[in-house]
């Protein structure tokens, strides 16, 4: 609506100036030569106001839109501006000033999140054929002693080998173990993880770094917590008790003339003590199996021989509870193992797989070996009912079990003992298989 009153107003003016200069040709030629020059003089001012009017208008659009082009919404325009004939320009400049200001909002908590991290982050946005460096975080600036620039080759000199392993990879997605070396430190291990995204024909390059002390120091943090929440439960179930029946018995054998009532009480809370006693010293020792684990004693054992021995003496109860053995082990493979604490994993493994079988229908165990790039890989794999994904994690803590008869060593130990071994025992599932691997070095 205000766009055609200003072409209905700059149209009659046109008319005006029109009118006006055929008038004065008019009257030149009847030879009026003064009256003609002073009506020439009207459309001379005429048209010059017309031409400012024009002019100014044009400016303020000018002005506005340079404004938005530029990302400068400081701009702070007269309020007769934002009405009449600039009325929809300005409410245009005033809708993305907004959205300008949400964005940067918006932007300024993604780099305090960023910065608040203590992993090592870097953003590389990708200008034409080159990189420039989008965002670096707090942490990778500190931990690295770089100055937030914006310049990938002068990265480069602060970080070659970082750069030079994002390089040789023509900057495509990786997970890798790396080294770098921190100005005159020592040289240390990071993981190095990088993706690539695009968004808006734009494309970025994220890197993330995380020392890999760190990651372990946090693992062994969480799996000690984890350890004195259990230890503090089993002992608190133990001496609670055995604190409240000993002060029960202090108030019975206080009392000057014992009862028959009393005597059976007394036989029930000692009874109760040692039962707990007991238990406290079952869960003792599986802490001490766990602390005190012998180093190997490596012999060169065939491990078709192992598997053998550790099924003769699972054979009884892989009968009553009819379950087949699907046995794919190498008959010639030999390994360097301690063979007494290999059967101890074997037959915890397997022992768990019974389990897990109790209420399936078809009952299968698979044992398979595979050898690769001077890795020996033993599966022992079952059709149970498989690990729930929220448990999955656990399985290795100390003393966390499923079962009621349980004391959740198990798997701990058989790691453990891989792990004397220069190995790792890994858990897989796949639907409601589960797959427990042995790796160990050839």
């Amino acid at each position: 609506m205000n766009n055609w009153k200003f072409y209905n107003t700059l149209f009659a003016r046109f008319i005006l100036v029109f009118f006006l200069l055929a008038f004065s040709f008019f009257l030149f030629e009847r030879g009026f030569i003064y009256n003609a020059a002073l009506i020439f003089a009207f459309a001379i001012l005429a048209c010059t106001e017309m031409y400012f009017s024009i002019r100014n208008k044009l400016l303020v659009y000018d002005k506005t839109i340079l404004s938005i082009l530029q990302n400068d919404f400081s701009t702070n325009f007269p309020s007769a501006y934002k009405n009449d004939d600039y009325k929809n320009l300005h409410l245009l400049y005033d809708t993305l000033k907004e959205k300008q200001h949400d964005q940067t909002s918006k932007e300024l908590i993604y780099r305090s999140i960023l910065n608040d991290m203590d992993t090592a982050v870097l953003i590389l946005e990708k200008e034409k054929e080159n990189w420039t460096i989008f965002i670096m975080n707090d942490c990778f600036s500190s931990l690295f002693s770089v100055p937030k620039v914006s310049n990938w080759e002068y990265l480069k000199n602060y970080l070659p080998s970082l750069c030079q392993e994002i390089e040789n990879t023509g900057f495509s997605e990786l997970k890798t173990a790396i080294n770098i070396k921190i100005e005159q430190q020592d040289t240390q291990t990071f993981i190095l993880q990088t993706s690539q995204t695009e968004s808006f024909n734009r494309e970025y390059y994220i890197v993330l770094l995380d020392s890999i002390q760190r990651v372990i120091d946090k693992k062994e943090k969480e799996a000690w917590i984890s350890l004195m929440k259990i230890i503090s439960h089993e002992l608190m179930n133990s001496l609670t008790p055995i604190r409240s029946l000993s002060q029960n018995l202090l108030e019975i054998v206080d009392q000057d003339h014992l009862g028959e009532e009393d005597l059976d009480d007394i036989k029930n809370s000692i009874s109760t003590i040692i039962n707990r006693s007991d238990h406290l010293q079952f869960f003792v020792e599986n802490y001490r199996k766990l602390t005190t684990l012998p180093s190997p004693n490596k012999k060169t054992t065939s491990i078709n021989l192992l598997f053998e021995d550790c099924l003769k003496i699972m054979s009884p109860i892989l009968k009553s509870e009819n379950i087949e053995i699907i046995n794919e082990i190498d008959a010639f493979k030999t390994i360097n193992i301690d063979k007494n604490q290999m059967e101890q994993v074997i037959i915890n493994l397997i022992t768990n797989s019974i389990f897990a079988l109790k209420e399936k229908q078809e009952k299968k165990i698979f044992l398979s070996t595979l050898t690769n790039n001077n890795r020996l890989f033993i599966t022992i794999s079952d059709t149970g009912k498989g690990i729930e994904p929220e448990i999955k994690n656990k399985i290795f803590l100390p003393f966390f079990t499923t079962r009621k008869d349980g004391a959740g060593i198990g798997l701990t130990l058989s790691k453990n003992i891989i792990e004397a071994h220069g190995g790792y025992l890994s858990c897989q599932t796949e639907g409601e298989k589960t797959n427990f691997v042995i790796c160990l070095m050839v």
